[in-house]
Order: C-alpha cells, then structure tokens, then sequence
C-alpha cells in the first residue's frame, strides 16, 4: 500500500536492526492467549506483543519472535492524557527512557497520540512524531512531527472480501521504507492498550447504570 506524502528518510528510534531498505506491510493479530502477534505477509513471525499489568500500571512488553524483551511500555498512573513511557529491555529506569507518548487533548473521540523522544533537542511541548486516526476502524497514520505532512507508516484492515471470520481482529501496517517498524509496533500496542482499558471502564459505568436501574 503506498503512503501518501511519505518520506524515506531512516527513522530509528527502538533500533536499526528494526529497520529495511523498502517498503514491506506486517500483520497484526492477536494469539488464543491474547497476544499481539506481529508477522509478515509469508505469516513469518517478527514481534510479539505481551500483557504484563500490575495492580498499579497497564505495562506490554516488546518481544522478539523468540521472546526476548526489547521495550518494556508503560503506563503512567496519576496523569491526564494517558502517558506512558518506553524503556530499553525490561528496565523502567529514567536513563533507559526511550521515548514517551501522551493523547494530545484530554477528551477525544479519535486517536492522537503525541510522541515525544528521551533525548530530544527541539522545544519539550513540540512532539517528535504523532499517530492520528480511528482505532475502530484499524485506520490511523504515523507522522513525523506535530502535523500529517509527512507519513511513515499507515493501519489498514485486510481486504474485507478475501477476510475470514476468524480474522476479524487482524489489519495491516504499511510501513515506510528505512523506518522502525518496532518503534511502529510499540505505539500501536499502547493504543490497543489504552483503548482497551477505554472500552471495559465504559463497560463498567453502563454495567452499573443498568443494575442502579434494574434496581430501582
């Protein structure tokens, strides 16, 4: 799938190994165990996505096809926009701060995520990259910088014709040529995160209108 105003400038932010000299498309898919599994279009495995919530935080882990941590994502509780920051490995140290993301308005109805590099030389407030979109709808873009001039990679579902039932969770990433698809792949799964956190306290709010009205 080509980008729309894309560039082919190297983006690296998780790291190098992450990236490839074209343009390639990965799948995403959740395993039985509710993994996010990242493959390519030959279903060869590449990432895998990982739960590891604590009482506290929503935390994922980034892992290699054979299970290595490469990024550990992290909630950050107590904050308005949904924070959350990524460490290098299975740290949570301030010295291994990759990057950090924050939902640019603290009420939205469609994605904008704001991402903001550790090591970053331009203004604190001005984000690095951002993600915008519809979540729902697996149709959001990664951007360079704070507006949609410059594209690097791009959710689509699969072609809904050829799509089985069973595959109705899975959708596609076009990834730029030269860009870290790890880095890619770490901002989706903190959207699936936040979404899905999003999803079960609405939930439970219209559980409890339903029982308060059942009950009266």
């Amino acid at each position: 799938m080509a980008l729309a105003s894309s560039s082919n400038a190297p983006v690296s932010v998780i790291g190098s190994e992450f990236t490839v000299p074209y343009a390639f498309d990965i799948i995403v898919d959740k395993s039985p165990g509710g993994e996010m599994i990242i493959t390519d279009v030959n279903h060869k495995i590449l990432l895998k996505v990982k739960s590891c919530d604590t009482s506290f935080h929503s935390e994922r882990v980034l892992l290699t096809a054979d299970d290595k941590v490469i990024v550990k994502l992290r909630e950050k509780i107590m904050s308005e926009h949904n924070r959350w920051n990524v460490y290098r490995g299975d740290s949570k140290a301030d010295e291994n701060l990759i990057f950090s993301t924050k939902e640019k308005n603290w009420i939205q109805f469609k994605t904008s995520l704001q991402v903001f590099l550790a090591n970053k030389t331009s203004g604190k407030d001005v984000c690095d990259f951002m993600i915008k979109g519809s979540w729902s709808k697996k149709n959001c873009q990664v951007y360079v910088g704070d507006n949609d001039s410059i594209t690097i990679a791009q959710m689509h579902k699969k072609d809904e014709s050829k799509k089985l039932k069973s595959e109705k969770n899975k959708f596609m990433v076009s990834i730029n040529p030269n860009v870290d698809y790890a880095f890619v792949v770490a901002l989706i799964a903190i959207i699936g995160a936040i979404n899905t956190v999003n999803e079960n306290t609405s939930a439970g709010i219209l559980g409890e209108v339903i029982g308060a009205v059942v009950g009266s």
